[in-house]
């Protein structure tokens, strides 16, 4: 599907426009959005737009990485949004020019449709143009980054404190997913840092220097996403030592114990081991109170040794 927003001289706006039409009509500049175009649809990126061969295989191939291209005619811009689920990267496209801006998405774009509605709804149009368009979509894009990085500092901080006193094994999983899921988030937001950087900083789009503030405005809610990603692998690299320290403390004070019983039992097997040989000449066999003798040293020596072990504070 394709849509049209055009301005015209009197900066009233004009909808669904044929292209033809927008590229030979007078109008101060024009909006064309493809939405999950067709192939036929597809074909009108290569004529009449005229687009260069390079921009356009890149947008029908999924997915690039975040970037800018220049060509002689138009820049090529190219973005990704992330779907808050599943964590799907969705890919946006531009193509701005002096006096227009497309946009390419393959899937809908909760992010294109904001904007549009907003611009369509404004009360004005004199403060909107294509520099205003790219703003206002990245912006858009960039918003939606925040729920989705403060939804994982939520993950983390159950895992914490692990009131539900889930076993190690399940919050060790939990934790590992965390980590590749902030991953995933950060192959997102360093391109995204790098593209904006480019865009304030690049000679080539000088004419829409003015309008550079508002990216700055983009490239600080990048730098502190990127800031809250490291923090959070950070804190999920603790969760995990700390996890592992207190299982190590645990494995130890459980062989220390059965360390423990087993030094009481050794004298205590080995008398039983003693006596359980079938030897004819043992004295003691003999005797009348012999096995209740045995017994009783063998208690007296295994309460002695626990005791002894007690307080020494091998127990604690």
């Amino acid at each position: 599907m394709i849509k049209t927003f055009a301005i015209n001289k009197n900066h009233e706006y004009q909808l669904n426009i044929g292209i033809n039409e927008l590229l030979s009509g007078d109008f101060l500049w024009y909006w064309v959005d493809f939405d999950q175009p067709t192939e036929e649809e597809l074909k009108l990126l290569k004529n009449p737009l005229r687009f260069h061969p390079l921009a356009i295989e890149d947008c029908i191939n999924d997915i690039q990485r975040p970037k800018l291209d220049y060509y002689d005619e138009h820049f090529f811009f190219v973005a990704q949004a992330i779907k808050d689920e599943s964590l799907r990267r969705e890919e946006v496209n531009f193509f701005l020019g002096e006096n227009y801006i497309v946009t390419f998405h393959l899937e809908r774009s909760t992010e294109i449709d904001k904007v549009w509605d907003r611009i369509i709804n404004a009360s004005t149009m004199e403060h909107w143009d294509p520099i205003q368009v790219l703003y206002h979509v990245l912006d858009e894009i960039v918003d939606n980054y925040f729920p989705i990085v403060e939804k994982i500092e939520d993950v983390l901080n159950d895992i914490d404190e692990n009131s539900n006193r889930r076993p190690m094994r399940l919050l060790l999983q939990d934790l590992y997913d965390t980590r590749h899921d902030l991953l995933s988030i950060r192959h997102v937001i360093s391109p995204m840092r790098d593209l904006v950087y480019r865009i304030i900083n690049s000679e080539r789009l000088k004419e829409f220097r003015p309008k550079m503030e508002y990216f700055s405005d983009i490239h600080n809610h990048l730098v502190k996403l990127s800031e809250m990603i490291e923090e959070n692998r950070e804190l999920t690299t603790d969760i995990r030592d700390s996890y592992l320290s207190l299982n190590a403390h645990q494995t130890n004070r459980i062989m220390q114990v059965l360390t423990l019983i087993t030094t009481i039992f050794m004298p205590l097997t080995f008398i039983a081991g003693i006596y359980g040989m079938n030897f004819v000449n043992m004295p003691e066999l003999k005797w009348k109170y012999g096995y209740f003798g045995t017994l009783l040293v063998m208690v007296i020596l295994g309460f002695g040794m626990f005791v002894l072990f007690k307080r020494k504070g091998w127990f604690k």
